[in-house]
């Protein structure tokens, strides 16, 4: 997809998000975006093959399941009477090798209620993640894995 499509697709979301559907404000969304297509110039393709639509839709979709069901946990861990959590921070090994697909993937964690990347180590291998619930760390860093690292995998490829 070229910058200019990705310039409004930008300002588009911009304009969803702030939820004023004014001109200004797309405008505004549009110099942002171009501003952020500048910045990460290098690291983003033109290329028209490389844009995924539904699996992007995907991830948004598998995004907003997770929001709603770490919400809802959370929310019960909160009101349980007994409320014997067990906190800690864990590593998380990823497969990823763009910053921006790491990045994603830590500011979709961050975003999940209960979890928080802390630290990306310094070969960006390693996610440092503080969980509410470290009963099984197996299994989340397996939620991970098959949920979001994989649909960023085949949302984005090789491409942003």
């Amino acid at each position: 997809m070229s910058f200019p499509i990705w310039n409004i697709v930008f300002a588009v979301v911009w304009t969803a998000i702030s939820g004023a559907f004014t001109f200004p404000n797309f405008v505004l969304g549009f110099v942002f975006g171009a501003l952020s297509l500048y910045l990460f110039r290098d690291n983003v393709s033109a290329s028209p093959t490389a844009f995924r639509p539904l699996r992007i839709l995907s991830l948004i979709g598998l995004f907003a399941y997770e929001l709603m069901m770490s919400a809802i946990a959370v929310a019960k861990m909160v009101l349980s009477p007994s409320m014997s959590l067990k906190t800690g921070i864990f590593v998380y090994e990823t497969e990823l090798t763009k910053d921006s697909h790491i990045a994603l993937l830590a500011n979709l964690i961050t975003l999940t209620p209960g979890t928080l990347t802390v630290d990306v180590s310094d070969d960006k291998r390693l996610l440092y993640i503080h969980a509410v619930d470290c009963s099984d760390i197996k299994a989340t860093r397996a939620a991970i894995r098959n949920g979001f690292e994989r649909k960023i995998k085949e949302a984005f490829g090789d491409i942003f």
